[in-house]
């Protein structure tokens, strides 16, 4: 039987579940959501992890033990966000197998706080890449410029990565380039590049609360008529590239060699402005070969009242350079807008991941108590 979601997925969308919890494992409700909402991949944040440690008592006993080995905090988050992320690349590995690698995909971000620190954020995927142990793993690496190189480094070593906070279309592209040097090199050194894996993570409704705001303090009808328009508009704009580059002569070399093209994925697609409608930012972004990661809210929205009636990103190329050529002659500096969101982004992530080890380090105090 068809229903939105199936045909997102037939419209070429993978349909991914931005959350997870160990509740959400044990109870069986992930492997639900796969066998019924077409979820074939997983992401996690630092925010994710401090709701679900910070309820119930589902970690009580894993807490019990660490405190009780006497491990510091940092290595307490490691280990406890590590089982999570294995269980469920196990949960997910049916998936994974079944589509040859493509989707069945669990992200584990590093450390945010390394954003700016190319050979720890290294050292980091590194050894998260050891500990969860699983083909099916993607370590999460934000695309600032620090994290550029680091990108290219673990991707040259085999490990998949799920290139994160990205906002504008020259990071983008840059981080195309990342992979694509990734690839090449671990090609070079002779590796079996048909199990490497990447997806990019493009950022969409942070973009229009951002621009939306600085269209309300300019407050002329030009651009009010502009609201909610830019998040897609520069979506769309980086599928576009996309298509260009990896239907370009370098690409289809490191294709032969059975590479994987690094997919678009849309990142925060919950709708922010509540006179949106609550999945305008699945129905406008639909194309081949992407990703949408929702959290459980869009996704049973979706569910319940999506619609897919075709390709909604490559016949409105047009019209999302007409939407960016509008935003400038308002006045809205969509450079300075990219680098706003990514500064706030990073520390956002630091922030979460700050109140994360808060969330351990006050568990592992009353964790006997807890067990």
């Amino acid at each position: 039987m068809s229903t939105p979601l199936s045909e997102l997925s037939a419209a070429g969308v993978a349909v991914w579940l931005d959350d997870i919890s160990r509740q959400r494992l044990r109870t069986g409700n992930l492997a639900d959501l796969v066998a019924t909402r077409d979820v074939v991949g997983v992401t996690s944040n630092p925010t994710i992890f401090q709701k679900a440690i910070g309820s119930g008592d589902q970690y009580s006993e894993q807490l019990h033990d660490l405190k009780v080995r006497g491990v510091d905090v940092g290595e307490a988050v490691r280990a406890i966000t590590a089982a999570d992320v294995r269980e469920a690349c196990d949960v997910l590995r049916g998936v994974y197998d079944a589509s040859g690698g493509v989707d069945g995909r669990v992200s584990l971000e590093v450390d945010p706080r390394l954003a700016h620190d190319t050979e720890r954020t290294v050292a980091e995927a590194r050894a998260l890449w050891w500990l969860v142990d699983r083909p099916n793993l993607f370590i999460k690496i934000p695309a600032t410029l620090a994290g550029l190189p680091a990108i290219t480094r673990v991707i040259s070593e085999g490990i998949s990565v799920n290139v994160t906070l990205i906002f504008g279309l020259e990071r983008y592209e840059a981080v195309i380039e990342a992979f694509l040097t990734g690839v090449e090199q671990a090609v070079a050194a002779g590796r079996d590049v048909s199990d490497l894996a990447s997806v990019a993570s493009f950022f969409v409704s942070r973009v229009d609360s951002e621009v939306d705001s600085r269209l309300d303090k300019i407050g002329t009808p030009a651009a009010k008529a502009l609201h909610a328009k830019a998040a897609i508009a520069n979506a769309r704009l980086a599928y576009e590239r996309y298509e260009k580059i990896f239907g370009s002569p370098r690409w289809a070399a490191l294709a032969a060699q059975g590479a994987k093209a690094q997919r678009p994925l849309w990142a925060s697609t919950s709708t922010k402005d509540p006179s949106l409608p609550d999945t305008i930012y699945v129905t406008e972004l639909i194309a081949p070969g992407t990703v949408n990661t929702m959290p459980e809210a869009t996704l049973q929205a979706f569910a319940d009242h999506g619609s897919v009636s075709g390709e909604t990103i490559r016949p409105n190329y047009a019209d999302a350079r007409a939407v960016f050529a509008a935003l400038a002659t308002v006045g809205v500096d969509i450079d300075d807008v990219v680098e706003t969101l990514e500064a706030q982004g990073v520390q956002k992530f630091e922030d979460s991941w700050k109140q994360l080890l808060d969330t351990v380090a006050q568990q592992l105090g009353r964790s006997d108590a807890a067990r």
